[in-house]
């Protein structure tokens, strides 16, 4: 284990010494996106941080070659190559697209095309668990393989879009998939795993980039980084099921055969769950799959209330809680791990709805607090409309009429509304006409002392 994580701190150092040059890298290229309608940002930053990933991860695996414990993977065999060969076209893809915007059919190619590369190269599904584990045809495993790559490539795009979001969801999954896959090469001769050495890189790589990535951001990893992750993950996993032996495989452990066909998909659930959402609801709109919105989970979060760090952290929770929860179902008793997976479901909810719930509690008290009093005697009580106002006004003025006056105040021009003449002629009973007089009597001498 010691190795797995010298191997993740040689990754993410080279990762966090190399960022800083590739953003000015990436601003000499103009490597700098607009603000979009959809995005979070509101500051144009630059991208191509998958350039910064992609040389910590070669560094690290350069590393990994040369040290005794895991130096016998790279004899005998191109696997470790070929995945690196393939994780620098996919970068080189990404680079092209935060530089030229490619359209997403010209993209979709490229993916497809370095998938299939891939897996002519050795990295494929060789075993399918179908009741037992079935070896595949080539050209199914190539099938299969190249779907699942795409598949993660776009999933991790997709989740891509606040500062922080994807690198740590990826490196939450590659923490949990390391160690399924660390624990099954322990019953193996040798403790040695490629895949487990490929999930320590990416950890690492994920780290020493989130360091530069946590909001505010001053590096995007842009499409060269999101896809450069979706591939690392999936290729992790399907260089673990070609060192499965179907002979040694027993009935009691039937689950985690599946698990290296499952386990890309659980660790992504987030990522995929978003894909899956996305590419329903723009084709139910009649628009293309990869046509740009903002209705993704992150927005959504955002809408709810969240900050853009409460919103990572929390979705980084429930990445997790899912990665996690796959994993120790395979080694306790499934109700323990229910219970559990249970009550964090609960306590994240219960954060992912807390700024709603509490907009809502606030609007309520304010409500009750501005809501009328209770009714009394069929009126409600301190309501005073026209007809209390006209009853206040005309029983105080009986009980001014009633008591003497001193002389003065006889003597003091009406400052009141111009209504009020009007209620003291009707009060004595003059005649219309007196009434108009003396309204403007009474006008006249309010302007003149206005």
């Amino acid at each position: 284990m010691r190795v797995y994580l010298f191997i993740a701190a040689i990754a993410g150092g080279a990762t966090w010494l190399v960022t800083p040059l590739v953003r000015h890298l990436a601003i000499e290229l103009g490597a700098v996106g607009e603000v979009r309608a959809r995005d979070v940002h509101t500051v144009p930053t630059p991208r191509m941080g998958g350039l910064a990933m992609l040389i910590g991860l070669i560094v690290s695996v350069l590393f990994a070659s040369r040290m005794p414990f895991i130096s016998g993977l790279f004899v005998g065999t191109h696997q470790a190559w070929v995945v690196l060969a393939g994780a620098a076209m996919i970068c080189l893809l990404g680079i092209a697209d935060d530089l030229w915007d490619l359209d997403w059919m010209l993209k979709l190619a490229g993916q497809l095309l370095i998938s299939v590369f891939v897996a002519w190269g050795g990295v494929q599904i060789i075993f399918l668990p179908f009741g037992s584990l079935v070896t595949a045809s080539p050209s199914i495993s190539m099938a299969i393989t190249a779907f699942l790559i795409v598949a993660s490539i776009n999933a991790v795009n997709f989740v891509d879009g606040l500062d922080g979001l994807s690198s740590g969801i990826v490196a939450i999954g590659g923490i949990a998939f390391g160690a399924y896959s660390y624990i099954l090469a322990r019953s193996s001769p040798s403790y040695a795993s490629m895949a487990t050495m490929f999930d320590m890189a990416l950890v690492g790589i994920c780290v020493g980039f989130l360091l530069h990535n946590w909001h505010p951001a001053k590096l995007f990893m842009g499409d060269s980084g999101s896809m450069l992750l979706g591939y690392l993950i999936t290729c992790a996993s399907i260089i673990m099921t070609g060192h499965l032996d179907p002979a040694s495989i027993h009935t009691s452990v039937y689950l985690p055969v599946f698990m290296p066909i499952l386990l890309p998909i659980l660790v992504l659930f987030l990522p995929v769950l978003d894909m899956c959402l996305a590419i329903v609801r723009r084709l139910s709109k009649g628009q293309s799959p990869m046509h740009p919105d903002r209705m993704h989970l992150h927005h959504r979060m955002l809408r709810i209330g969240h900050s853009v760090q409460g919103a990572v952290l929390i979705l980084w929770g429930w990445a997790a809680l899912i990665s996690f929860g796959s994993i120790m179902i395979l080694f306790f008793k499934a109700r323990y791990v229910f219970i559990g997976m249970a009550i964090a479901a609960v306590v994240l909810t219960v954060l992912t709805m807390f700024p709603y719930l509490m907009r809502r509690w606030l609007e309520i008290q304010k409500f009750e607090g501005q809501a009328p009093p209770v009714r009394m005697g069929g009126d409600v009580a301190g309501d005073e409309g026209p007809a209390a106002h006209g009853k206040a006004e005309m029983d105080g003025k009986t009980d001014k009429a009633d008591k003497p006056r001193k002389a003065d105040e006889s003597d003091k021009p009406v400052r009141s509304r111009k209504a009020v003449p009007v209620v003291q002629g009707a009060q004595h009973g003059a005649p219309d006409g007196t009434l108009i007089d003396s309204l403007h009597v009474n006008s006249h001498d309010v302007d003149d002392r206005g």
